[in-house]
């Protein structure tokens, strides 16, 4: 098992049984992108070119490929966590709310995990004139 991309958290002192935990930063990433697809006003996840693969994937019928994590990566380093973001808001939505929204619903699930988030960084690449890009093209 590879654990270079996980973090090791420490047990809580009423656990019965000792060992270590560890977060992989996978994880992390579905986490903040859950959280982040949650948030009125975000469209989808992803730059350009990944939003085109995955348009091609969904039109082939693999439209679950490498979604889990698209337009988010993570790096855990002692128990902290930073975070990168790229997103499509759409059309009407105040970015600054938006991005707040987001800032603030990722740092409550990722730190409801035992983590602490130090930065998360937003992009916006884009913006979508309806909330429901599939129904556009």
């Amino acid at each position: 098992m590879n654990f270079e991309n996980t973090q090791e958290l420490s047990l809580n002192a009423g656990t019965v049984a000792g060992g270590q935990t560890r977060i992989s930063t996978e994880v992390v990433e579905k986490i903040a992108v859950a959280a982040t697809k949650s948030v009125p006003g975000v469209a989808e996840l992803g730059g350009d070119l990944a939003r085109f693969v995955n348009s091609v994937l969904d039109r082939v019928g693999l439209d679950q490929v490498g979604d889990a994590r698209r337009g988010c990566s993570a790096h855990i380093t002692d128990g902290a966590v930073l975070i990168n973001l790229v997103l499509v808001t759409v059309a009407g939505h105040p970015v600054p709310q938006v991005v707040d929204e987001v800032r603030a619903r990722v740092t409550e699930a990722v730190e409801a995990y035992g983590l602490r988030v130090d930065e998360i960084n937003i992009r916006v690449d884009d913006v979508a004139f309806t909330d429901t890009p599939e129904s556009g093209a």
